[in-house]
């Protein structure tokens, strides 16, 4: 039996619920108004209105470029057709680091601002005062360990994090810390399954994976990546449900083809 079937909107509390009844928990991104509006039709449980919108909306080469007035430009696109999912939304690079003050205001622009229901920021006990003082003024906040994309320049590369146990053990006690601050999940990118599901074991709330096994309460992907928008990336934990660059390129050329051949608009598709 699911949780979430007769719900109106899925709170924090209900996904709290589905990780105690184990059911999983659904989580893809969206940053426009027309695709959040499928996804929450589908039946999605969370949106995450990602801070990959710099890549996948923009074309930069990482998240760091987008900024919060354009996280706020996506989020409220999504908010309005998200009838159902909840609605959690990136903090930038930038605006939370650091400063916990900063956080903080960042955190409600983007809460009164877009309608949001939540925020996310990347990192662990670097990060504590930041959250706590978010979770202080009442706004829900999920956390995000292992690969952490606003850290790239840092890492270096893209490859599975905390495969070495200084790194496992730190982002075990992250995720502790994370729970104890308040946090009502976290998400696990690209880290060892084992790791994964010893840290999801550990906590009361949910864990969401990406490229982190089948053991986390949840899992997220990227919607372009998983409906085949994007054509280059296929890292091994993206499963492709569809091929829509396919699809979408076939419509376009035809109806290019249509124009120049002059078969398009016909008689009956005038007035």
């Amino acid at each position: 039996m699911s949780v979430n079937k007769e719900v109106k909107r899925i709170t924090t509390h209900i996904l709290q619920e589905m990780k105690n009844r184990g059911e999983k928990i659904a989580m893809l991104t969206a940053y426009d108004y027309s695709m959040a509006a499928i996804v929450d039709n589908a039946g999605m449980d969370i949106i995450l209105v990602g801070d990959s919108a710099s890549n996948v909306m923009a074309g930069h080469e990482t998240t760091l470029p987008i900024t919060l007035d354009q996280m706020i430009y996506h989020a409220s696109s999504v908010v309005r057709a998200a009838k159902r999912a909840l609605v959690v939304v990136d903090l930038p690079f930038g605006s939370y680091q650091g400063n916990s003050k900063e956080a903080l205001s960042s955190a409600i622009r983007i809460m009164k601002e877009s309608g949001a229901h939540a925020v996310k920021l990347e990192g662990g006990v670097e990060i504590a005062e930041s959250i706590s003082r978010i979770l202080t003024a009442g706004i829900p906040v999920m956390g995000h360990l292992g690969l952490t994309p606003q850290s790239i320049y840092k890492f270096g590369t893209y490859t599975v994090r905390a495969k070495e146990e200084a790194e496992a053990t730190k982002l075990k006690e992250d995720a502790l810390k994370l729970q104890e601050l308040g946090c009502f999940g976290v998400v696990l990118e690209k880290i060892p399954a084992k790791l994964a599901k010893q840290v999801t074991e550990s906590l009361i709330i949910p864990t969401i994976g990406i490229g982190a096994g089948q053991n986390c309460d949840g899992q997220v992907l990227v919607v372009h990546d998983m409906l085949g928008i994007n054509k280059g990336f296929k890292p091994r934990f993206l499963r492709q449900y569809s091929n829509l660059f396919d699809v979408m390129n076939d419509a376009i050329q035809t109806y290019v083809g249509d124009v120049k051949a002059k078969s398009f608009p016909n008689e009956k598709e005038g007035y």
